[in-house]
């Protein structure tokens, strides 16, 4: 995927998903090539180290969960009403049209 159409994918601006990769990057989670189609775009990818930390975050996800006595969705609807109700008094309309994004949701 490019880095466009990752920060086009999470409603960011491109210049705002650069910094992101950055620091991604200087971790060695990602990698970032140029696209051999468009000289332009650069093509990420997850590195191993990258891999590894989304394998340990959906363990740290799953063992939350399943110490929770809420059903797993309802705490997610729970927690994007949360999230949309402080996006709407700080007025952060891109924060609600990404939790109304179904592409977003597990």
């Amino acid at each position: 995927m490019t880095q466009a159409q990752l920060a086009q994918y999470v409603r960011v601006q491109a210049q705002t998903m650069g910094k992101t990769l950055s620091r991604l990057e200087s971790h060695g989670h990602i990698a970032r090539v140029r696209s051999t189609s468009d000289r332009r775009s650069h093509v990420v990818s997850l590195t191993e180290r990258g891999k590894e930390a989304v394998a340990a975050a959906v363990e740290m996800e799953r063992t939350v969960l399943a110490a929770a006595t809420i059903d797993p969705d309802v705490l997610r609807q729970e927690l994007k009403a949360v999230v949309r109700e402080l996006a709407s008094q700080f007025g952060s309309s891109t924060t609600g049209a990404l939790l109304d994004n179904p592409s977003m949701t597990p």
